[in-house]
């Protein structure tokens, strides 16, 4: 557990290496990240992917016979409909990112969550680091229930699963968009620690989105552009973590850390050096 400012490397490190990626992981880590930041999917076979979309993104797919993935196309290859063996045989890390020209192209895959752990603790025992904590996104909606992703309280099991058999609960935050999955963790996994994740344009107010979560989260995180002096001395008097998103901008990321956020989620960890 950190109980210093939180350095989070955003889908490890998605300005520098292919997202959500095993070499995106060490590569936050050569940066001296404090957590890892990445987002859950769940195959058909019950297996935890570590993927942002629940399908094959077009920005950063190629399919087994080397061609690239049509944004029109993309969410017909869910992968909440593929087993694990079929989502292996896809590249996600040599199409250049539109978005991301300072990203290294390497082939890669979309990892087990278990086996991206098991990597993260081999490459950290190898430079003799201390492993950082995993900041994992539930990636759910109500509307999609069965679609794209099975229920919550499925969702979580499965997650939690693999969380108690690697053995690193306390170095673990679950955070989410969808309320419905942190409250099941907060009644069925009280010890969790939760981060509420915050649109832009949620015109609620902090007390009001914290009264609809239900219960007071380890972390409020909300888009960096939401966030104010006030609103981190607001999250603070309820002893709550304010940790924004994606903060890709030096000047942006001093300013925050001048309002006392208590850490930044960034696609280029290289900023805090």
């Amino acid at each position: 557990m950190q109980s210093t400012f939180d350095k989070e490397g955003h889908r490890g490190c998605r300005g520098l290496m292919p997202e959500n990626t095993i070499p995106a992981m060490q590569k936050a880590i050569d940066l001296n990240v404090t957590t890892l930041e990445m987002d859950a999917v769940i195959t058909r076979d019950n297996k935890v992917v570590v993927s942002h979309d629940p399908f094959f993104n077009h920005d950063i797919t190629t399919r087994p016979d080397g061609t690239f993935i049509d944004s029109k196309d993309e969410k017909s290859y869910n992968i909440f409909r593929m087993d694990y063996a079929e989502v292996k045989t896809f590249d996600v890390g040599l199409k250049p990112h539109p978005r991301f020209p300072r990203q290294e192209k390497v082939k890669a895959i979309k990892p087990l969550l278990a086996d991206l752990i098991d990597s993260v603790k081999n490459y950290v025992s190898r430079k003799n680091r201390s492993l950082p904590d995993f900041n994992i996104e539930t990636k759910s909606l109500p509307g999609t229930d069965g679609i794209f992703h099975p229920g919550p309280a499925e969702f979580v099991e499965l997650l939690l699963g693999v969380i108690k058999e690697k053995n690193i609960m306390e170095h673990v935050i679950i955070q989410s968009f969808d309320f419905r999955t942190l409250q099941y963790l907060h009644l069925h996994y009280p010890s969790m620690r939760t981060a509420m994740l915050i649109e832009a344009n949620d015109k609620r107010t902090m007390e009001e989105q914290v009264q609809a979560l239900g219960f007071t989260p380890t972390i409020y995180s909300p888009a960096h552009e939401l966030v104010s002096p006030s609103l981190v001395g607001r999250c603070h008097q309820l002893g709550i973590k304010i940790i924004p998103w994606t903060v890709d901008d030096k000047e942006r990321m001093q300013a925050l850390i001048g309002m006392k956020v208590d850490g930044i989620i960034t696609d280029y960890p290289d900023l805090f050096n």
